[in-house]
This record gives C-alpha cells, sequence and structure tokens, in this order.
C-alpha cells in the first residue's frame, strides 16, 4: 500500500471513530444521532439561501483562520483574535460615522477606509499582546484572553453610551447604517461577494507569505530555535511582533466586514465566537493551509446548521458547539490511538 494510501485509510478510519462518538453522544443528550446531524448537513448546505449564510460565515472563519496560521508559525498561540475582531469592528464603525455619515467621503471611499481602519484597529489590538509577549514575559494566552474581555467592554460601552441609539439605549446594537455605507450584497441576500473575495485574497497572500517569502522562512526558525535564530541576527521579536500585526490586521478586517457587509452596526459580542472556532478549524487541519479552507467550511456549516435545530428537532442550538468539540477531540485522540504506519505505509 502507498504512503498516500495508508494516509487516506487512517484519515478515513479517524473520521469514522470520531463520527461514531459523536453520534453517541448526540444520542446520550437525548437528540435523534442521524436525524440531528442531517438538519444541521441541510441547514448549511441544502438550498441556494443556505449556502450563502454558510458562505458569509465561512469568511471571518477563514480570515481568522489565516491569521493564526501566522502567528502559529511564529509559535505564538493568539488566543486574543476575538478581541481583534471586535476592535476591528469598533474602528470599522468609527470611521464610517466620521467620513461616511457625514459626508466628508463618497460612500465607496468610506466603505475602502473602514476596512483600512478596521484592519488598524485589529492590527494594534495585537500587538498589544505581542508587546506583552516579547518585551514584558508575559504569555500571549493570558494577555489575549484579558484583551478579549477588554474589547467586549469597550464595545458595550460605546453601544450602551457615546454610539447609542438617538434617545436610547439598546442591547439590539447601534443605528443601522445607510445602504450606501453597505459592503455590496450578493443578489440583495445576507452574503458580501466582496467579503469573500477579501478572505480568498488574504488567505493566498498568507500561503505566499509564509511558503514563498524570506519571512516565512524566518518564521520557521523563530518556531524552531528562538535561541538559535537570535544568535543568527534573526531578532525573533522582532518577527514575532511582525506576526502578531500582520495576524492582528487579518482578525480586524474580519470585523470590518461583519459591520460593512452582514450587521452593517455594532453589535454586542459581535466577534460571534468566530475566533474561537477558527482555532479548532486551524488545530483540525494541524495547522497546514492546504486543509484550512475544508475546516473552515466544515465549522461554518455546523454554525449555519445549528440554527435549524431549535426550528427542526426543538433541540438548542447549543448542541452544535457539542458536536464540534466532540468531533475535534475524537480527531486528535484517534490519531494518537491509530498507528502511523496503519496499512503499510507512513501518513
Amino acid at each position: 500500500m502507498t504512503d498516500r494510501a495508508a494516509f487516506l485509510r487512517r484519515a478515513g478510519l479517524s473520521l469514522a471513530l470520531a463520527l461514531g462518538v459523536t453520534l453517541a453522544i448526540v444520542a446520550a443528550a437525548g437528540a435523534p444521532p442521524i436525524d440531528t446531524l442531517a438538519v444541521m448537513l441541510s441547514g448549511g448546505l441544502g438550498s441556494g439561501q443556505a449556502w450563502l449564510r454558510t458562505l458569509s460565515a465561512l469568511v471571518p472563519l477563514l480570515l481568522c483562520g489565516a491569521a493564526l496560521c501566522v502567528t502559529f508559525a511564529a509559535n505564538l498561540w493568539n488566543i486574543g483574535v476575538e478581541g481583534q475582531i471586535t476592535l476591528g469592528s469598533v474602528f470599522c464603525l468609527w470611521f464610517l460615522r466620521d467620513f461616511g455619515l457625514s459626508g466628508g467621503l463618497p460612500g465607496e471611499l468610506a466603505v475602502a477606509g473602514s476596512l483600512i481602519a478596521a484592519m488598524v484597529g485589529g492590527m494594534a489590538w495585537a500587538l498589544l499582546s505581542g508587546v506583552l509577549r516579547t518585551h514584558g514575559r508575559v504569555h500571549e494566552i493570558f494577555s489575549g484572553l484579558g484583551l478579549n474581555f477588554v474589547a467586549m467592554g469597550v464595545s458595550l460601552w460605546l453601544i450602551l453610551g457615546p454610539w447609542k441609539r438617538p434617545g436610547m439605549a439598546s442591547m439590539s446594537g447601534t443605528e443601522p447604517l445607510p445602504a450606501a455605507l453597505w459592503l455590496p450584497a450578493l443578489g440583495g441576500k445576507p452574503m458580501s461577494l466582496w467579503g469573500l473575495v477579501l478572505a480568498v485574497c488574504a488567505f493566498v497572500f498568507v500561503a505566499w507569505l509564509l511558503h514563498r517569502t524570506f519571512f516565512g522562512l524566518t518564521l520557521s526558525a523563530v518556531r524552531q530555535n528562538a535561541m538559535a535564530a537570535e544568535r543568527l541576527g534573526l531578532s525573533p521579536k522582532r518577527r514575532m511582533l511582525a506576526a502578531m500585526a500582520i495576524g492582528g490586521a487579518l482578525a480586524g478586517l474580519s470585523g470590518g466586514i461583519l459591520v460593512a457587509g452582514l450587521y452593517h452596526r455594532l453589535i454586542p459580542s459581535i466577534s460571534g465566537n468566530y475566533g474561537y472556532t477558527a482555532i479548532m478549524a486551524v488545530l483540525l487541519a494541524s495547522g497546514s493551509l492546504r486543509f484550512l479552507p475544508l475546516a473552515c467550511l466544515f465549522f461554518a456549516v455546523l454554525t449555519v446548521g445549528s440554527i435549524q435545530l431549535p426550528l427542526s428537532l426543538s433541540l438548542d442550538s447549543s448542541l452544535a458547539g457539542v458536536v464540534q468539540g466532540v468531533l475535534v477531540l475524537t480527531l486528535f485522540a484517534a490519531r494518537r490511538i491509530l498507528p502511523a504506519g496503519l496499512g503499510g505505509g507512513r501518513p
């Protein structure tokens, strides 16, 4: 058996084991296993409208997944990606309010500028965590988690305070933006084609950056051995900060697309756990850019399909989170349980 065939066989066995365990967990939760998975798949892929919603969820997941691949390449755990999405959305709306609503810029230029502002916001938030890591010896996991809560607090303060709707403060978000300040939608549906184009371009850029440039090679050297990289004059701290800046900019861009292309306002928890879900997607893809789009699509389908659980089966939509977690954990366990040389070859 060839190496490729052995790898596919092992992957198939891992997936079958993960699916079996997941169905058992769903049954233990009191839900019909096959029907639950069928509803989730149908909700994410069963119609043209479902596909558009899935692609809409794929955009922030792909952007955040690409951002995480850059920081992981420098051996950094960018857990603060949720906060970077939120700050990106805040900066995006700030730009649209100050330069779009005021008439200072035409609508198209205001939207383009708001996306750049979103990238700046996400980058600045990520650099805070990066500076604490490189100069304050604060692990990026702890600083990232802390900054996530701060970012959420900032967005809530703006929604209920300075940017509240005229005459009222509502948890439904700020005043909706006029259509002239939206990213163009695809056929009037809740899906921005420009958002998808930007996400694909960002993914291609990251693949080129990590695999075709000297910068990507230096990130790999820093990940392998930071001390050796320092002695070779590669400035690991500077490389780490650059990786955080690029990752933060991509996460911030996803926040900008959520404001300008989907919600058209700032809402509480606008990040929608896309950052944490992207972490699972990257782990599922084993950090490989080759498999990242498929992993992101998988989680996008589950995220969108879970909305149908309360409607079709009277189940809580949070069951989708259980399904996602069990699948990922079982896949990781299966890789350890199943021998690497199963089938006569190496994976």
